[in-house]
């Protein structure tokens, strides 16, 4: 699947409460774990399979995040949906830290340092 957002994506893990409607207009509910987010969406794992399309709020404790199923696709442990945020419903660290968050651009320039910071004959090595 092509990645087509324009901000970074962070790692994260969390739990977080999501709802729905069904194709029978009859509002579900469940548990997601949140498994990487940015400004503009979300990528949420859960349990059953959630249509196209659908209109979907996330809440953590102190609020929620609104937004529209882009993919729904299932791998070995659930169904990994892709959550894009309404507009005017954007994600802020200010109003929700995920309780594991990880921005992996940092990973890449410690790698990155710790290889400038080897001896040219060990960084050859690697």
């Amino acid at each position: 699947m092509m990645d087509r957002r324009i901000e970074a994506r962070l790692l994260c893990a969390d739990l977080v409460d999501i709802q729905w409607r069904d194709p029978n207009n009859r509002s579900r509910r469940g548990v997601a774990n949140l498994e990487d987010i940015s400004l503009s969406g979300a990528c949420i794992q859960v349990e059953r399979p959630v249509p196209l399309g659908s209109e979907i709020r996330i809440t953590y404790p102190s609020g929620e995040l609104a937004g529209r199923v882009k993919y729904c696709v299932f791998r070995e442990i659930g169904y990994f949906l892709g959550v894009e945020f309404d507009p005017s419903s954007r994600w802020s660290q200010r109003r929700f830290r995920p309780q594991h968050l990880l921005d992996p651009r940092r990973l890449v320039m410690r790698a990155a340092n710790r290889l400038k910071s080897l001896p040219p004959e060990s960084a050859e090595a690697n």
